[in-house]
């Protein structure tokens, strides 16, 4: 079965999210299962540096304004193709803006063409290649799903997945003469949306079916709490709705094997885990002492819930805990966060930015990440904390609720929790899930049995890659029909 992904980022190459580390690992996690999945991604720098033999399989003379031409490469286990269109994608910066934080002004033009040659592709534009499926990913690839509807590539079978409804590419009407779509898709039925043009709208619509990435999200998000005004839509398009939580690449997240740590261990060595949270103490400057250490490795965003946090942090302290941050976004939240670690020296630490092997240590060396999202549709670093022995503290809500067991008197007893909930958005249920924790802290055997229930727990892509092709195959035989 081919299968063509269309994103604007993949791990290993480029990353500001879960997102990447998604369409990173489904294609090597469907690989064993008869599916090749090749990915259609962006030509930013950083991934045309990636391979030095260019050799283009389609060209544009003009692709939103300039040439473009699109390249059949492999990097790692990855098969892609890269548009190469340096009027697009020749920045520096990041995927979505500039240094300093701004958006493109043109991001609809640039993930138009993305999604353009997406469409170019399914309709059977490279010699040779014909994808059986698309697989489109969040609002900037959604598009794709719009142009094969109007153009050669309607009869193929079509999904897209919603990593994050809340960003969903909505722009004025005045871009549309500029897509290259006929009159006909500026209705309803097709890209429009309140008046102007909505790129997830558009993949919304189109789609043959639609997934998020948690069962809860899939439910949420037709709700007008969640639904972020497309609930309707998505009430609509219920039947072929589906929620297939993510799973993580558990090679690269492996405590007994992974190179960012200072001591490897497993389920049956968590005392070398000692040596990471040493780590951790020197580089947030806390003290050392027999108390957890409560971690968090987050965009620092309303989203993430981190105003929620910032603001009971001296009832964390309170409480008995230590607290590790790793973060940057919201510049008041940082500012928030940094006030209460002066406040609290030797009990709070807190990084600005983003580090990737940091936050491998962070996870081995932690007792506990805590995660207390207003809404999140899968959420990546609870299942990193439950293979890394980390025990997860989440909000009640998305993802999180589908993958962490709570550590109550039931589930305690029946040797099956694997960490603590919370109710979502509400300071005080996330300062009481800190005082269960630091309870059951105080009583080694108990935690370290929570610690191995969680480090049992499958987090791999196997199950849901096995969905995934179960839907697909579902698709396929609907095209049959």
């Amino acid at each position: 079965m081919q299968v063509l992904s269309v994103t604007p980022e993949i791990f290993p190459l480029i990353k500001t999210g879960g997102l990447a580390d998604v369409t990173g690992a489904l294609p090597i996690a469907l690989a064993s299962k008869g599916v090749a999945m090749r990915t259609l991604i962006p030509g930013y720098p950083v991934v045309m540096d990636a391979f030095k033999k260019k050799k283009a399989v389609y060209q544009y003379p003009l692709l939103q304004g300039g040439k473009a031409s699109v390249h059949a490469v492999k990097i790692g286990e990855l098969e892609l193709f890269v548009l190469d269109a340096p009027h697009l994608f020749d920045r520096q910066g990041g995927p979505y803006g500039t240094a300093s934080g701004s958006d493109w002004p043109d991001n609809w033009r640039r993930f138009a063409a993305l999604s353009q040659v997406g469409g170019d592709i399914a309709g059977g534009a490279i010699s040779g290649y014909q994808p059986d499926i698309v697989h489109a990913h969040d609002w900037q690839s959604a598009m794709t799903l719009a142009y094969m509807r109007y153009g050669n590539a309607i009869g193929v079978p079509s999904l897209i997945t919603v990593h994050n409804l809340a960003f969903q590419g909505q722009f004025g009407s005045g871009i549309f003469g500029e897509l290259g779509l006929p009159g006909v898709a500026m209705q309803l039925d097709g890209v429009e949306y309140y008046g102007g043009v909505g790129f997830l709208k558009a993949g919304l619509q189109a789609a043959w079916a639609i997934t998020t990435v948690s069962p809860t999200y899939a439910q949420e998000i037709r709700s007008p709490e969640f639904g972020m005004g497309l609930d309707g839509l998505i009430n609509m398009r219920a039947v072929d709705l589906y929620g297939i939580v993510n799973g993580i690449d558990v090679d690269i997240w492996n405590p007994a094997t992974d190179r960012h740590l200072v001591a490897n261990y497993s389920a049956e060595t968590l005392e070398a885990r000692a040596l990471n949270r040493k780590a951790v103490e020197e580089r947030f400057s806390l003290e050392p002492d027999d108390s957890p250490i409560v971690c968090v490795v987050s965009r620092l965003t309303w989203q993430k819930g981190m105003d929620i946090l910032a603001a009971v942090v001296d009832g964390v302290v309170q409480r008995g805990a230590r607290l590790a941050v790793l973060g940057s976004g919201d510049a008041g939240l940082e500012g928030s966060l940094l006030a209460a670690a002066a406040r609290h020296r030797g009990r709070v630490g807190v990084v600005i930015g983003y580090d990737e092997a940091l936050s491998h240590i962070m996870q081995g060396g932690c007792d506990a990440i805590v995660i207390p999202s207003r809404f999140e549709p899968c959420g990546l670093t609870q299942l990193y904390g439950l293979r890394y022995g980390c025990v997860p503290v989440v909000a009640r809500t998305g993802g999180l609720a589908d993958t962490i067991i709570d550590a109550n008197e039931a589930a305690l007893s029946a040797g099956v929790a694997t960490g603590f909930q919370f109710a979502p958005n509400n300071g005080g249920a996330l300062l009481h899930a800190i005082r269960r924790l630091v309870e059951a802290h105080a009583r080694p055997a108990a935690w370290a049995s929570l610690q191995r229930q969680g480090m049992k727990a499958d987090v791999s892509w196997d199950k849901s890659a096995e969905k995934y092709v179960e839907l697909y195959r579902l698709l396929l035989s609907k095209r049959a029909a």
